[in-house]
């Protein structure tokens, strides 16, 4: 039987719809006589990606790791990417209170950058974090510094945001 010429793409398509189908079809049978549990599908769209959706917890935490990296790599800049870039942030510590984004980094900078001074190893423990909706948290730890000629340490309790950016901390207030 001959094909007419302008026909031969179709029929090249088709046979290879129908080998994708074979294949799909062998797939199955296979992971179910191998035993491997649930079947291999093939997907209909080769592009799908599933990605895991991160509790707010999780999300949160994550925040607070990714500040204790940068501290620890010596980014303040790292660091202050888990706060809240406005000029609403509020931070509380030693008695004294500083409003703003860029005031906090200020403090953090003169602090811990500037005269000699020391960031040290920073670390959290003791984290407890309670959802009060879904895009807002109280988070309360302990955080500790070593450096090499003393290791100051304290607690502290956050208000943390979500913001399409992700979560924020909106409000940090730190004791010794």
């Amino acid at each position: 039987m001959r094909t007419h010429p302008s026909l031969r793409p179709l029929r090249a398509a088709g046979l290879l719809a129908l080998a994708v189908l074979l294949l799909g079809v062998l797939s199955v049978h296979a992971g179910r006589r191998w035993g491997r549990g649930v079947p291999f599908v093939p997907s209909p769209c080769p592009l799908e990606v599933v990605v895991p959706v991160e509790s707010p917890e999780e999300a949160i935490r994550r925040v607070l790791d990714d500040q204790v990296k940068a501290w620890n790599r010596g980014d303040l800049e790292g660091f202050m990417a888990g706060y809240w870039k406005s000029p609403e942030l509020t931070f509380s510590s030693g008695g004294d209170q500083t409003k703003g984004w860029q005031a906090t980094f200020d403090r953090y900078r003169k602090r811990y950058q500037t005269g000699g001074a020391e960031m040290g190893t920073l670390s959290f423990s003791g984290l407890a974090i309670d959802l009060l909706g879904p895009d807002s948290a109280f988070v309360r730890g302990r955080w500790q510094l070593v450096r090499s000629k003393d290791r100051p340490g304290g607690i502290f309790t956050l208000i943390v945001r979500r913001f399409p950016e992700g979560w924020r901390i909106v409000h940090d207030h730190t004791s010794n």
